[in-house]
């Protein structure tokens, strides 16, 4: 069994497991959830310690997580957050309420999983450490509630060893089809893996030819949207979105949300039915104000830079694209438009930039993440070409961002998206830490 470790020992030892986020997704084998189960059952089956609200969706799901986990905190409840990927720190995917795992109680976490690896002798990939060490850490600190992202997909996503008590599914598109299916019922069957008998879901998706997918899934009631709740009102406000919603309980007027883009007044939705459904009953309409006010998220049409405007966006598929490239319209920048963009292979970039060009682009500066995964910046450039927008090539991330920024006049925006990984660099380079606070409308 492992002794002490520090982070730097612990972090070692994670990185030499398979990392399946940083390869192109391939399902080789039968999937199954069995090894995670037996490393909890080893750790205790810490992840049935709270209640859990798990959260999947082709996009939004992160959003969502994170929009809960405020909700839930104004309510005075220890809330674990479990999210991903990490833009800048691994800490960052654990969190209580918003604040990352410390070093010190993240080392201790990954040597507890080390420890019943080497009773198991099962090998977990990295992903699988990272969620058992988040369910062993909110076990200790005692969390009241668990809010979990999916990773990938659901059925066999290692969070799903948790039960939930709410499941949410935010939408359904095409993505991962390598791996979950060729079309988007194959990804709704494995998106509804998450729901659990005796749960509740609040379903996002509202094709028809798909609900009767969830519907067999078990759950005790499904919560839909455009039929059991819905977005009434959802209008641009200074450095948000204000909403009206109305739930299966209670209908929410004026509500402001410190978030951009229309697709997320949908998200807001979903996260407050979710917490209705939880508690059984409305939310204070004060006390969803003040979760919604204490919204982070970080890496989503995160506002790091004025005079140029300088937008930070992980859109990562055409639909994600399509949410930012109508989501610039938001912003009355009398300006141009300029692009870093870096995508992961796999991406059709043609159709990325095709999406991303109709917001009117100036030019394109094309880059790759430090990521085995990554496309190489001179294919981006060459797809931007091919629809129409002028190209470079950067040698990385911090280069693109820079030239982009010399390019760029103080009336102009710079859109940063393509990938989180690339979000996560551009981070890095321009010294971003927090969002900076945006003042509500009266």
């Amino acid at each position: 069994m492992p002794g002490a470790w520090d982070l730097g020992r612990a972090l070692a030892w994670l990185e030499g497991h398979v990392n399946m986020e940083v390869q192109a997704p391939n399902r080789v084998s039968a999937p199954t959830l069995d090894p995670m189960r037996r490393l909890s059952e080893l750790l205790g089956d810490p992840q049935g310690a709270a209640p859990v609200i798990h959260i999947t969706g082709t996009n939004g799901k992160g959003s969502t997580a994170r929009i809960t986990s405020a909700l839930l905190t104004a309510h005075d409840l220890g809330v674990g957050l479990y999210t991903s990927p990490d833009l800048e720190r691994i800490n960052e995917r654990i969190a209580r309420h918003d604040q990352p795992i410390d070093d010190v109680a993240l080392a201790e976490a990954l040597a507890a999983v080390a420890a019943v690896e080497e009773l198991s002798g099962v090998r977990p990939s990295r992903f699988d450490i990272l969620t058992l060490a988040a369910f062993r850490w909110f076990a200790d600190i005692a969390v009241d509630v668990t809010v979990l992202e999916v990773g990938l997909a659901g059925r066999w996503d290692s969070t799903n060893v948790a039960d939930a008590t709410v499941a949410v599914i935010t939408n359904i598109d095409l993505d991962h089809t390598q791996v979950l299916g060729p079309t988007r019922a194959h990804i709704a069957s494995e998106k509804a893996g998450i729901v659990k008998p005796g749960s509740s879901l609040v379903l996002g998706e509202t094709d028809p030819d798909l609900y009767g997918i969830f519907e067999a899934a078990g759950a005790t009631d499904v919560l839909l949207r455009g039929r059991d709740y819905e977005v009434l009102e959802n209008d641009v406000a200074v450095g948000g979105r204000l909403l009206a919603i109305r739930t299966p309980l209670a209908v929410y007027d004026e509500v402001f949300v410190p978030l951009h883009g229309a697709h997320q007044g949908d998200n807001v939705a979903a996260a407050v039915v979710a917490v209705e459904t939880f508690f059984g009953r409305p939310t204070d309409p004060e006390l969803l104000q003040q979760g919604l006010d204490a919204v982070t998220n970080p890496g989503r049409f995160e506002v790091v830079g004025r005079q140029p405007l300088v937008i930070l966006d992980g859109a990562h598929n055409p639909a994600a694209a399509q949410a930012a490239a109508a989501t610039l319209d938001d912003f009355d920048v009398p300006g141009s438009r300029f692009l870093v963009v870096g995508m992961n292979q796999g991406r059709d970039p043609v159709e990325m930039l095709e999406i991303l060009a109709e917001a009117e682009v100036e030019l394109v500066v094309a880059c790759a993440a430090d990521s085995p995964r990554a496309m190489p910046a001179a294919e981006v450039a060459a797809a931007a070409e091919e629809v129409g927008v002028e190209a470079v090539v950067a040698r990385d991330v911090a280069d693109a961002v820079q030239r982009a920024g010399e390019a760029a006049g103080t009336d102009d925006l710079i859109l940063v998206t393509g990938s989180l990984y690339v979000v996560g660099e551009a981070r890095r380079s321009l010294g971003v830490s927090h969002r900076p606070p945006v003042d509500r409308p009266r």
